[in-house]
């Protein structure tokens, strides 16, 4: 099980960390899958207006339709993480994406909303298998850590691009076909990926993994949706005995998983990966990354499209800047981080990101193109360096058998701090907006309506004359820019204390310039240090004195 460097009597390496041949284009194959998750992860919410209409779906169905898909996605990451390495990272990644090719057929004929949440739901299932597989083959095809440095900042850029590209080709099809196109995209994408994919990418596994214990995937499954769930509706309706029960199942489900893997021989999750300080320390900026970053981004797009008037295809334009900063900065950032030092870039890159946020509390319905482009690249600079170097020290800090398992624990720290940021960010904003003075003259009736939603308040609005119209838009915009720079704020004191914890965990912490073992024996020596510190795992990252 355990996989080191053998030395021969010429001193040379073990064949098994020996370059790959056809590892680029194994990556190439492999980044296909990250853009189109990036890409489906932003082009519903440009089609849930069109859908709507056509579907007809209650309020609490539209709710599903746009959150089942990350509940399920976020319970069953570290699952599938897990199973990608028992059965072999490629063959799930290769199920996965025909799975996902072929639920977004479903999705894109859906002709109910039942029909709509299934395929959502059974999207998020495929999804699941998507991203862990994608970064765990990475740190089984590349054992040089510069070139695997790269080929993680390749895969972030991807990411960054996906997220970008999103809008704009949403916003593009919106405009000449019908919302099921949308979803139709995904299909060339992964029918190229699985029918290269197949020839050019190695299999990958845990060559003595134990069981997969079905009690953990459920126990994981249950609690972190419930946990997810009672975040998003107490951002949406604020705090009921139900949010709060389904709150406390997770935490109490989430408990019970954590003192099974502490006790089985073979854990669905080995918890002794926390140990690592890099770990623990890149796990944990992701997460506050996040939860930073995500409320603003969400409320972004409204305030380009209904406060600024921007078109779709206009809005996705102007946030293309930020994509354009992270894939460049994610390609830098191991040269940059080898250079300096991990907890500075990481550090930097954080404090970049909150002072930028700081620059966005005064955003107003006039500030022009050109400054909201410069804000939106410097983010994206400093989330590139961020995200790039903490990923490689996520794969640098395991033993290659368990890759599978910790590329989950990132992506699921992703999506806990997007449920997080939502639902704290969101709030911020809703009250504020919620509080908006009506114009003399306005109705009841029509002021209620429109303290809904900012959507709401358009919507409102044409239904009464010009200028009551005019006075309502004008108020209820004014009020949701005053909750947007309000959350834009608190983002920015999220990211900023991101960016002290990232100095103090990432202390010491290097990325290796050369190839060095990797295996668990590494791990349990490591993890066995005084105080539980381990430093560096699996003969990578090396702890400085």
């Amino acid at each position: 099980m355990t996989e080191t460097i053998a030395s021969g009597p010429a001193g040379s390496a073990h064949v098994d960390d020996q370059p790959r041949p056809g590892r680029w284009l194994a990556l190439a194959v492999l980044v296909l899958a990250v853009l189109l998750v990036g890409v489906d992860a932003t082009v519903l919410g440009l089609a849930t207006p069109f859908l709507s209409e056509d579907l007809q779906p209650s309020g609490t169905q539209l709710l599903w339709i746009g959150d089942i898909y990350s509940f399920v996605i976020a319970g069953l990451l570290v699952s599938m993480g897990s199973l990608g390495d028992r059965i072999g990272r490629k063959k799930l990644l290769l199920l996965g994406s025909v799975g996902f090719g072929a639920m977004s057929v479903l999705a894109a004929y859906a002709s109910t909303p039942e029909m709509m949440i299934l395929a959502r739901a059974l999207q998020g299932v495929a999804g699941a298998t998507l991203m862990p597989s994608t970064l765990a083959l990475i740190r089984n095809l590349f054992h040089d850590p510069k070139e695997r440095s790269l080929a993680v900042g390749i895969w972030g850029a991807m990411a960054s691009a996906g997220m970008a590209v999103g809008p704009v080709l949403g916003g593009f099809l919106l405009g000449h076909l019908w919302w099921g196109s949308v979803f139709l995209i995904n299909l060339p994408v992964m029918a190229l990926l699985v029918a290269v994919g197949a020839k050019v990418i190695p299999e990958s596994r845990n060559p003595d993994p134990g069981p997969w214990d079905i009690p953990s995937v459920l126990l994981a499954l249950v609690g972190i949706v419930c946990v997810v769930y009672a975040i998003k509706e107490a951002a949406v309706h604020g705090y009921r005995w139900d949010i709060a029960l389904s709150a406390a199942v997770g935490v109490l489900t989430l408990f019970v998983f954590v003192r099974r893997q502490l006790t089985l021989p073979s854990p669905l999750l080995n918890m002794k990966l926390f140990h690592h300080r890099g770990f623990s320390g890149a796990v944990l900026a992701d997460l506050l990354t996040i939860l930073g970053l995500s409320g603003l981004v969400f409320f972004l797009s409204q305030f380009l499209q209904m406060v600024q008037l921007r078109s779709p295809l206009n809005a996705g334009l102007v946030e293309l800047p930020a994509a354009i900063g992270a894939v460049g900065a994610g390609l830098a950032a191991g040269w940059v981080a080898r250079r300096l030092t991990v907890r500075l870039v990481v550090a930097g890159g954080l404090a970049v990101v909150g002072l930028s946020l700081v620059g966005c509390t005064t955003l107003h319905a006039d500030t022009g193109t050109a400054a909201m482009c410069v804000i939106l690249f410097v983010v994206g600079v400093g989330a590139g360096f961020s995200f790039t170097v903490t990923a490689d020290v996520i794969l640098s800090s395991v033993p290659k058998e368990e890759a599978g398992a910790a590329s989950a624990v990132s992506e699921t720290a992703y999506e806990l701090g997007a449920a997080l940021g939502i639902a704290l960010l969101g709030s911020i904003v809703t009250s504020i907006y919620r509080g908006f003075a009506a114009p003399p003259g306005i109705p009841g009736a029509a002021t209620t309506a429109a303290r809904e939603s900012l959507g709401g308040a358009v919507e409102t609005a044409g239904q009464l004359p010009a200028d009551q119209s005019a006075a309502l838009v004008s108020a209820a915009q004014d009020s949701f820019v005053a909750g947007v720079d309000v959350a834009a704020g608190v983002g920015a004191v999220v990211l900023l204390s991101a960016a002290v914890a990232a100095w103090f965990l990432l202390r010491g912490q290097e990325l290796a310039s050369g190839p060095a073992p990797a295996g668990p024996a590494a791990l349990s020596t490591a993890a066995a240090k005084p105080g539980g510190d381990s430093g560096a795992a699996a003969g990578d990252p090396a702890e400085r004195p």
